[in-house]
C-alpha cells in the first residue's frame, strides 16, 4: 500500500532512535536519509557491491537489501560508530597505514566486513580474508593493500614499507602536428 508507514526503533552506534518510516524503507535509507549517517554508501541498491555494508550484532550485512523494520532488534554499527572515544578501530588505522584506499567509496563497507571477520577470527588466513571481503567491490585497487591492511589489523604483520619505484623519464613524443583527413563515405 502506498503511503503506509510504521514507527520503528533502531539501535545505531550505541544510540536508540525512534523513526516513522515507510514500510518499504531499507536500513540504508533510514541510516542515510533519516539519521544523516552517510558513511554507508548507496551503490547498486541490490546487494551486489557491498558499499552499504554495516554490522548487525557484529555480523556484516547489506543495508540496501535489509528492511529498516527488520533491523529493530539488532545493534547496528556504521562506519561512523566503528571508532571509539579511545581512537580509531585497528581496522581503520591499518587501512590508513597501509594506503589501502583510493577514492574511498568502498572504504566503509570494506572496513566493516574486515571488522566482522576479525570479530570471529582473530588471525585469518589470506583465503579467509579474501572470502570475507568477496562481497565488497573496489574499482580503484588491486585489493593487495586491502588484504594487507586486514592482516595488519589482526596483528599478523606490520605495514609494508614500500619505496618509490625509480623510473626514467619517458622519451618526448613526436611534437609535429599531423593533418587529419576526414573520410567521407
Amino acid at each position: 500500500m502506498p503511503g503506509k508507514s510504521a514507527t520503528i526503533r533502531l539501535h545505531v552506534n550505541g544510540e536508540e532512535h525512534t523513526l516513522a518510516v515507510p514500510v518499504q524503507r531499507t536500513l540504508l535509507e533510514a541510516l542515510r536519509y533519516d539519521l544523516g549517517l552517510t558513511g554507508s554508501k548507496q551503490g547498486c541498491d541490490k546487494g551486489d557491491c557491498g558499499a552499504c555494508t554495516v554490522l548487525a550484532d557484529g555480523e556484516a550485512i547489506l543495508s540496501c537489501i535489509t528492511l529498516a523494520a527488520d533491523a529493530q532488534d539488532r545493534k547496528i554499527t556504521t562506519i561512523e560508530g566503528l571508532a571509539s572515544p579511545a581512537g580509531l578501530d585497528p581496522v581503520q588505522r591499518a587501512f590508513a597505514d597501509c594506503g589501502a584506499l583510493q577514492c574511498g567509496f568502498c572504504q566503509p563497507g570494506m572496513m566493516l566486513s574486515a571488522r566482522a571477520l576479525l570479530n570471529t577470527c582473530a588471525h585469518p588466513s589470506l583465503a579467509q580474508i579474501k572470502d570475507a571481503l568477496s562481497g565488497n567491490l573496489c574499482r580503484c585497487t588491486g585489493y593487495t593493500k586491502i588484504y594487507e591492511a586486514v592482516q595488519v589489523a589482526a596483528g599478523m604483520r606490520g605495514p609494508a614499507s614500500r619505496q618509490p619505484v625509480a623510473s626514467e623519464r619517458a622519451p618526448a613524443s613526436d611534437s609535429v602536428a599531423h593533418a587529419v583527413k576526414e573520410i567521407v563515405p
